[in-house]
């Protein structure tokens, strides 16, 4: 059996810092919440004794050296995030959607069908029949370069980059079957025979 390769992030953004720890845990060590920079992985990390960090800090948690992150406690779930980090998430998402615009312009520019009656790009908010029939209609004569080129091409469209954080946000909170641009990250369960 083929296992698909696990997507990890080597960067994460930190949503909220607990210099105490949450109470739920049994020893007290400073924690952080934070969000991948690429694959929006949700993970809660333990902070080097030495060090703080700061919400909107990017921190390493690659498997190489890190110099401020002790180890990753593990992934969380959307509803596990502390009030603060689900107020945090909305604006550090859009800047990690700002930063990055290739794979969103890719999806915009290369997105099928998913099947006869349903295409990808109306998994998006906001984007219905309509919407849809522009965007091929306007990919068609050339690919969309930016965001903006977007908006100019395809009359009364929504903002496309609020379209994809919003989409980024409720794949996060698993709304959707459907996910494209947060891998789901499933734990494997062991098999015990």
């Amino acid at each position: 059996m083929d296992k698909k390769p696990i997507k990890k992030d080597d960067w994460g953004i930190v949503l909220d810092y607990l210099a105490q720890g949450l109470s739920s845990m049994a020893r007290s060590e400073p924690i952080a919440q934070l969000v991948g920079d690429q694959f929006f992985s949700l993970l809660e990390v333990i902070v080097r004794e030495d060090t703080t960090v700061s919400t909107g800090e990017r921190v390493y948690i690659g498997d190489g050296k890190r110099d401020k992150v002790k180890y990753i406690r593990g992934r969380v779930e959307y509803g596990a995030l502390t009030a603060s980090a689900k107020q945090e998430l909305e604006l550090i998402v859009t800047e990690i959607v700002k930063k990055n615009v290739a794979p969103y312009l890719e999806f915009f520019n290369k997105a099928g069908s998913l099947s006869t009656r349903m295409h990808q790009l109306e998994l998006l908010p906001g984007i219905g029949k309509k919407h849809l029939w522009a965007l091929l209609d306007a990919r068609k004569e050339r690919l969309f370069e930016s965001f903006e080129d977007i908006k100019s091409r395809v009359p009364l469209m929504p903002e496309p980059e609020k379209v994809v954080v919003r989409r980024v946000l409720a794949e996060l909170q698993d709304e959707d079957k459907y996910r494209i641009f947060v891998p789901r990250m499933e734990a494997e369960k062991e098999r015990r025979w």
